[in-house]
This record gives structure tokens, C-alpha cells and sequence, in this order.
């Protein structure tokens, strides 16, 4: 039985306790929604000429640097693209470090100048921080901070109250290299095709696709604490509609397949640091898979499902998977964290 009084690391997973932690304890504290359905990753604000995004994360990644990124690269992407999920381009953006006794100079001066590289690919520019150092034992290395200010472009309405019976469900790539790349390095695995983290600024394929469908555009979500399950179910429950896809239609990485059978895990389960799920109206789903195939961190986008329906008062909505034999899989909400420390 697990004890409800002390904080898990599972509260941390992105699954059903992290949304109990948020609903139960934070959000009644702090004084904000009474309802997670309300949450999104950025806070759109009316300011008095246009409308803003604003957002913030904390980032733990161990191991500190690996396959295809490090803690400095994810910290950058990871506050881009919730700003991109709100159909916002960044402006601005803040880095608060908090630091080991004992790290190394030289890896640290790599992880900034890795996050200084990604910054200026999004247009983000870091324009304020702190530094603090913890003595050696109260933290593992270094942990980053990161707020993200945003203008929303004209044009964009996302939300779950947007979605609508009959809408596509369109993702952008393969899932889960972020998290099985990390898992790999911390496991000592290796594989005769390179595995690296999908992380990657997602503001400009975001933006694309703001403009190219304005109104047809109801809802983005990038998955990446407890993957695309995680996404999926939030997309449920947050809109309450029933929720439809494809197992065929999913693009996977073959490595990546071969990655989650040999560490025991669900791909749909594992997070993502450079993909995206949007909602899309029926008649605008074409146009979307050919504006995201048109950028490189994008070409595999493929349509792999649908909104069904809303559900019948006083039942849940489901995610349901239609197997690759015909069948069919409840996708539930993860209850935990099955990777620990991935962003």
C-alpha cells in the first residue's frame, strides 16, 4: 500500500498521483483552478495590446549530459515548446541554476554553452537568472529553473473546450527517444543503430501550423512526462470526449521498440522532448501532416486517431488503442514514474 503522507518520486511521474499531488494539495494552497482540466503547460494572459504566455519548469535530468542532448539543451527546449503548445513564439526567457559543491567547471561550461546553442536556434534569448550552490550531498550536480515569456500569435484559440467530435488526432514523429536514449546511457545499453533524445524546439512547426489552419487548430500538447498515454488521457478527461487511435498509424523508431522490450517498458508510456499531438479539424488534417512534414524534426508526422464522441453522463472518458490484430486496448493514464529523472 503506498503511504499518502509523504511525497513519492512517483509524484513526479507526470501520471494519476502527480494529478492528485497538483488537485489535493498545490492547487487548493496556492489558490488557483479547482480543476486540473484547467491546467495547461503555458498561462495565456491578456495584456493591453495582444495576449501573452507565460511558463515555467524545473529540470533534473540524470545523467546530466546524453545521447542527442543534456540537462542545459532539454532545459531550453522543454520551456519553448510549452510556449509553442500555446501557440505563442518566445521572447523571453529566465535560467536559475542550483548547483553541487564539486561539479565540474568544464561539464557545467559545456551544458550552458549547449543551452546557449538552443536558445538562440528558438529565437529565445535568456535574459535574467541566478545561481545558487548547495553543499556537496544536498543535491545530485545541478538542477535548472526556467520561466518562458511568450507572444500568442493572432489567431490562436487552443484549449480543450475547442475539441470537437469527428477532430483528428495528428503527432508529429516517433515516440519516445527522449526517454529510452537517457534510459540507455544510464543503463549502459548499447544498439546497432544510434538511439538520441528527440529534443528539439518546436516553435517553429507550432507556429506553422497556427497559421496555416487558424480556427481548424483546437488543441497542441507536447508529451512528455508519462508520453503520449499521458497526453492522450489529459485530452480526454480535459475535453470529455472519448478518445480513438490507430496502433498501426503510430510512427516508431525500430531502435526505440527494441529499447522499451529489453527495459520492460510501455512506449506510450515513455516522454518525449521534441514532439507534438494537435487536435486538428477532419478538413484541415491533410493540410496539417503537409505543413509539420515540411521541417525536418517533423517529416514522419502522421494522423493516429480521432475524438469519438462525448462520453454518457456520469461515465469517464476512455482512450481506447486499436491493436495492429484488430483488437482493442484501454490506454490508461500512467500511474507513476517509470523513468526516473528524464527531464
Amino acid at each position: 500500500m503506498s503511504d499518502t503522507t509523504h511525497i513519492q518520486l512517483a509524484h513526479g511521474g507526470g501520471g494519476q498521483l502527480t494529478a492528485e499531488l497538483i488537485e489535493q494539495v498545490i492547487l487548493p494552497a496556492l489558490g488557483g483552478p479547482q480543476k486540473t482540466g484547467e491546467l495547461t503547460d503555458s498561462a495565456v494572459l491578456d495584456a493591453p495590446s495582444k495576449r501573452l504566455a507565460l511558463t515555467t519548469d524545473s529540470y533534473v535530468v540524470h545523467p546530466l549530459e546524453f545521447p542527442g542532448g543534456d540537462i542545459g539543451k532539454l532545459a531550453i527546449c522543454g520551456t519553448v515548446n510549452d510556449l509553442a503548445m500555446a501557440g505563442a513564439l518566445p521572447t523571453a526567457l529566465t535560467m536559475a541554476l542550483i548547483i553541487e559543491e564539486g561539479l565540474e567547471i568544464a561539464l557545467l561550461k559545456r551544458i550552458l554553452e549547449s543551452a546557449g546553442r538552443t536558445a538562440a536556434q528558438a529565437g529565445a534569448p535568456i535574459v535574467t537568472g541566478d545561481t545558487k550552490v548547495v553543499p556537496r550531498g544536498m543535491l545530485d550536480a545541478l538542477m535548472i529553473n526556467t520561466a518562458g515569456l511568450g507572444d500568442v500569435l493572432a489567431g490562436a484559440d487552443l484549449g480543450f473546450q475547442r475539441v470537437l467530435p469527428g477532430d483528428s488526432i495528428v503527432l508529429s514523429g516517433p515516440l519516445g527517444e527522449h526517454g529510452l536514449a537517457v534510459m540507455a546511457r544510464r543503463k549502459g545499453l548499447s544498439f546497432s543503430s544510434d538511439l538520441l533524445s528527440d529534443c528539439t524546439p518546436l516553435s517553429q512547426p507550432a507556429a506553422a501550423l497556427v497559421e496555416a489552419l487558424g480556427g481548424e487548430l483546437h488543441f497542441m500538447r507536447d508529451p512528455t512526462r508519462g508520453g503520449l498515454a499521458a497526453t492522450l488521457a489529459d485530452l480526454a478527461g480535459g475535453s470529455s470526449h472519448n478518445v480513438e487511435i490507430d496502433e498501426a498509424s503510430i510512427p516508431i523508431n525500430p531502435t526505440a521498440i527494441a529499447a522499451a522490450e529489453i527495459l520492460g517498458l510501455d512506449l506510450l508510456t515513455v516522454a518525449n522532448e521534441g514532439k507534438l499531438v494537435a487536435v486538428v479539424s477532419a478538413k484541415a488534417c491533410d493540410t496539417a501532416l503537409r505543413v509539420l512534414r515540411e521541417y525536418q524534426v517533423a517529416r514522419e508526422a502522421a494522423e493516429i486517431g480521432r475524438i469519438v464522441g462525448q462520453t454518457d453522463t456520469g461515465q469517464l472518458p476512455l482512450v481506447e488503442m486499436i491493436t495492429k490484430i484488430g483488437g482493442r486496448r484501454i490506454v490508461q493514464m500512467p500511474y507513476g514514474e517509470e523513468l526516473p529523472r528524464i527531464c
